[in-house]
């Protein structure tokens, strides 16, 4: 098997497939937080909290009441996202006729308490959950465990559904309209302010089904989300404030980007896609999917 720049292949799969499984999860995270920018033009700094919520959420779940993964699939994100849902009708809808900055501030801060709150009754040591789907295949040059290979399946096909939802369905096209021309549409006889709160529930829920896919990976601990955040952001950022393909993309392709900087620049791997950010804003301000406001 051929060497690349000295790299065995195997160390090398092996990096592309890390790659993947990040970037699965800063194209679920930074979905969830273009939906609710794009949206509701509305800068969620809880999304980390809402994922570790997500993962702690399927961590209980199993523990107190037995219902495993595949059940936390589907209820963790339900629950999460109701939590979004009471937040945004307590909170963040009365921000809307204000600067964005305000949004950021009451989110950033109701991140720290969340991550507060879990430190104080869980530690921040972190907690084991059990791997689903345990094994792999030998692929001959490299191992795929079927868990994290099924986590990139799935999170693509989230992705690809949500997206489709939002830009080829009559449900997209009323989320669309009622950024922009709210009383149009409620003219029409929808009720805007409960589609608004709905969409700010399902992002939301997209961190959390990001959380409980991360559970088996890494340790779930209070942290988990504060740690990512940042990267994700600047994901977001790349791909364009509030676009939908410019999140999926560039999750996917900044986290090979990451994976394969680890194999051939491993000192630079923690900054590569802050480099990125600066060079997309320098050359195209709104990011390579987004469009001038």
């Amino acid at each position: 098997m051929f060497e690349l720049l000295g790299v065995p292949p195997q160390a090398l799969m092996g990096q592309l497939l890390l790659g993947l499984i990040n970037g699965a999860f800063y194209a679920l995270l930074s979905l969830g937080l273009a939906v609710i920018f794009g949206l509701m033009n509305v800068i969620n700094f809880t999304h980390g909290a809402q994922y570790m919520m997500g993962a702690f959420v399927a961590w209980m779940l199993l523990q107190y009441g037995g219902i495993p993964y595949w059940g936390a699939l589907v209820l963790a994100p339900l629950i999460v996202g109701a939590t979004g849902v009471v937040i945004e009708r307590l909170l963040i809808s009365r921000l809307y006729h204000l600067d964005h900055l305000y949004g950021l501030l009451l989110t950033f801060g109701l991140a720290l308490i969340v991550e507060g709150l879990f430190r104080q009754q869980y530690g921040s040591s972190g907690l084991p959950y059990s791997n689903p789907i345990p094994g792999g295949q030998n692929l001959g040059f490299m191992f795929l465990p079927w868990y994290r290979g099924w986590v990139v399946a799935f999170s693509l096909a989230v992705c690809l559904v949500t997206w489709f939802t939002i830009e080829r369905t009559k449900l997209g096209a009323y989320l669309r309209a009622a950024t922009e021309r709210p009383e149009l549409v409620q003219a029409f006889g929808v009720n805007v302010p409960r589609m608004i709160t709905l969409t700010y529930g399902v992002g939301v829920g997209l961190a959390a089904l990001a959380g409980v896919l991360a559970a088996p990976i890494y340790t779930v601990n209070p942290t988990m989300g504060s740690n990512l955040i940042i990267v994700v952001f600047a994901v977001v950022v790349i791909g364009g404030m509030g676009s939908i393909a410019g999140s999926i993309v560039t999750g996917f392709g900044l986290g090979v980007v990451e994976g394969l900087t680890k194999v051939f620049w491993p000192e630079a791997s923690a900054t590569v896609i802050f480099v990125i950010m600066a060079i997309v804003l320098m050359v195209r301000p709104q990011g390579l999917f987004g469009t001038p406001r």
